[in-house]
């Protein structure tokens, strides 16, 4: 009889922050990985040390224990209605509106029609490779794949941003794109799951209307809790309070969205920016922004950490079959196809009217990471053939995305700037090339 222990939320909780603090100090002290990259590998690493262990070890029992703790997780409700609420509007707080709204045209095309033609890409071209494979997936679970791995991870592509030395326009356009583009991925995803649990034909008119409650709804309820705080806080001068507001914003915003069947992602990240630039401007002391400021970011930090971390321990879960893990592996020249194609078709559109420059194309593309709103969204898909399939896909795509796209974006984006003597600073004067 095995010996599995029960273990609570706050034994999960503190498991998690244990592990994530320690793997997070011997990353920087020993590897000097970005946080996201260090912390997912080493998670991976891990889970496949517990794999091995059992394999040599019959009578050990770690790898059933660990993956009893995993999949106890709701990873997608720990996520998609607790963690991203809090990472969305902390990764708002910092995009500068002034330089989002020069780019506002290619954020709403690449956020909602950039989404669409990727998803189809991808949902046909999955169809493809799984019967390549013989597993044979119906057309719409592969769409349902298509939706859920389309999506640019905002805390991902942040994470990236933040080592990167990007034209402010150019850097606002692509955190605006992967700060809204998720909450239309996850709508996508949700009308395209509800037609395949139901078998029933797809409804372009029910699609759209419930697009534009869940959307257009966000941005109101985004607005309305965003300006709420901002009176609040423009009428008091205590920072205790004003930070408490904030993480009312958050919390009670989210909650009420999830209620009224609307966009939280969307609203939380539109609360985000009108705090992050009114608030920040006009309704705080500079102690009260200073604390603000640094509480988020240390928010940011550890559920980054966590977040990261437990994407590295969901490889444990995934049932060994090669099958699965060839589809994967060829799912992830499939999804940057359909990324690059989605990104290029609506810039070279919009060309006559806006030209983000050279930079664009590379950023956009390799640097549209893949993360934990996708793994979350696999991972909530009722059991079968269709989820093994999708999970060891997505597992895989997101981890090639964090370690080798995460891992390599600014150097790529150093030797665009070289290689087109692009200056990326507020400064006219040009970069001389480096050797």
């Amino acid at each position: 009889m095995s010996n599995v222990i029960a273990i609570t939320a706050l034994d999960a909780a503190a498991i998690l922050i244990v592990l994530a603090a320690m793997l997070g100090y011997l990353n920087h002290r020993f590897l000097g990985l970005p946080q996201s990259v260090g912390l997912t590998v080493m998670g991976a690493i891990a889970s496949l040390i517990v794999v091995g262990i059992d394999r040599i070890l019959p009578a050990s029992d770690m790898g059933e224990q660990v993956t009893g703790f995993v999949s106890g997780i709701d990873f997608q409700t720990t996520l998609m209605d607790g963690m991203l609420s809090f990472l969305l509007f902390a990764g708002a707080l910092h995009v500068d509106w002034g330089e989002m709204r020069r780019g506002r045209w290619p954020i709403l095309v690449l956020s909602t029609i950039g989404v669409l033609i990727s998803t189809m890409i991808v949902g046909g071209g999955f169809y493809l490779l799984t019967h390549a494979f013989g597993l044979n997936l119906p057309m719409v679970w592969c769409l349902v794949f298509g939706a859920l791995i389309s999506p640019t991870d905002p805390v991902a592509v942040m994470s990236v941003l933040k080592r990167a030395t990007v034209d402010p326009r150019l850097q606002a356009t692509v955190a605006g794109e992967s700060l809204f583009n998720d909450g239309v991925g996850v709508v996508v995803f949700s009308i395209i799951l509800a037609t395949a649990l139901s078998g029933e034909p797809f409804s372009v008119t029910h699609a759209l209307e419930l697009f534009f409650v869940e959307a257009v709804g966000g941005v109101l309820l985004g607005l309305a809790c965003g300006w709420v705080a901002f009176r609040a806080m423009r009428s008091i001068d205590e920072y205790n309070v004003e930070v408490m507001i904030s993480l009312a914003v958050v919390m009670g915003g989210y909650a009420l969205a999830l209620q009224l069947h609307i966009s939280g992602p969307v609203a939380m990240a539109v609360a985000g920016l009108l705090i992050g630039n009114a608030g920040v401007a006009e309704a705080m002391s500079d102690t009260t922004r200073d604390y603000l400021i640094k509480f988020w970011a240390l928010i940011d930090e550890i559920l980054n950490a966590v977040l990261f971390l437990l994407i590295g321990l969901v490889v444990i879960t995934i049932p060994f079959d090669v099958r699965l893990i060839l589809v994967g592996l060829a799912a992830i020249p499939l999804v940057l196809a359909a990324r690059a194609i989605a990104v290029m078709l609506p810039l070279t559109a919009m060309r006559p009217f806006l030209n983000l420059g050279p930079m664009a194309p590379p950023i956009l593309i390799w640097g549209g990471l893949r993360g934990g709103i996708s793994v979350a969204l696999a991972l909530g898909l009722p059991d079968g053939l269709s989820r093994s399939v999708e999970l060891t896909a997505t597992y895989i795509v997101v981890l090639f995305a964090v370690i080798a796209q995460g891992g390599t974006i600014a150097r790529l984006i150093d030797w665009w700037r070289v290689r087109f003597k692009v200056n990326t600073n507020r400064s006219e004067t040009p970069e001389a090339p480096t050797a």
